[in-house]
């Protein structure tokens, strides 16, 4: 898989916020959690988003991708919010199916079943905004995924915002992508299935309309958000669209199977950390 730099102007964060972004990826490597009353948290969008990618800094900043959350009306209502959030996903954290991934328990973990787009070509930096048009040309490939999402702050997602969560890399764990389909003109996710498995019973089960109305509704607002940025997007970079199956808990141990139809099969196994 492709990876890139970051590319994002370095943010110049306080000591007490490089030093949550310093705690927050040691969790996320090696266990344990954070204590959100312990530490300093941010203020704004911009101090959040300056932790996380202070977080792919230390991850080596080699990005494969992306991660929008917060794409279902019950996930912002879990996190107080009216709009997605996005991480890049580092590619050490990006893997094909079937994959296996630590996990500490701590992390109260989940996973996901949704829409991974690919970009055959960069979407860069303009001052119109991006539409669903524009951005559904620039995709060459289509791909079933898990992912696995959970925060390294005490106590799960519950009561922590927006803020918090964006700045824990908007819950990233870890991203599994499935079979790998060229992009079909007229291709149409808004209602295509997708059902989740674990340990072999059903769970969770929805359509690619739960993400925003359409996984490239989603694709759009993430485009323009990087754009706004000075980034854009990449071409080679996937972009994981949000859940289409809601938040599914597992736990160490655990193999979750993702089931796109015709589009196949995700699987992943939760290993103990």
């Amino acid at each position: 898989m492709t990876s890139h730099s970051s590319s994002i102007p370095a943010k110049v964060l306080s000591p007490e916020l490089s030093d949550l972004a310093a705690r927050l990826w040691a969790a996320r490597q090696g266990g344990g959690t954070v204590d959100a009353d312990a530490v300093t948290g941010p203020q704004s969008a911009a101090e959040a988003y300056g932790v996380q990618l202070e977080i792919i800094r230390l991850a080596g900043g080699d990005v494969a991708g992306f991660k929008v959350g917060s794409t279902s009306r019950e996930a912002q209502l879990k996190l107080g919010t009216t709009e997605p959030g996005s991480c890049p996903v580092p590619a050490a954290f990006m893997s094909r199916s079937p994959a296996a991934f630590a996990c500490d328990a701590g992390h109260h973990p989940s996973v996901e079943g949704e829409f991974a787009l690919r970009l055959g070509r960069d979407l860069p930096p303009r001052s119109a905004d991006y539409t669903v048009d524009d951005v559904r040309a620039a995709v060459d490939q289509v791909a079933g995924a898990i992912e696995l999402v959970g925060t390294r702050f005490a106590g799960g997602l519950t009561d922590k915002g927006r803020l918090l969560i964006t700045a824990d890399c908007s819950a990233d764990m870890a991203l599994v992508l499935g079979e790998v389909h060229a992009m079909a003109p007229g291709l149409d996710l808004r209602d295509h299935s997708v059902t989740m498995r674990i340990n072999g019973a059903e769970n969770g089960a929805g359509t690619g309309a739960r993400a925003l109305g359409d996984p490239f509704n989603v694709l759009a607002w993430l485009a323009n958000q990087q754009s706004r940025w000075g980034r854009g997007l990449k071409q080679g970079e996937w972009v994981a669209t949000g859940t289409c199956t809601g938040l599914d808990p597992v736990a160490p141990g655990d193999h979750a199977v993702a089931d796109f139809g015709d589009l196949g099969v995700v699987e992943l196994t939760l290993d103990r950390g």
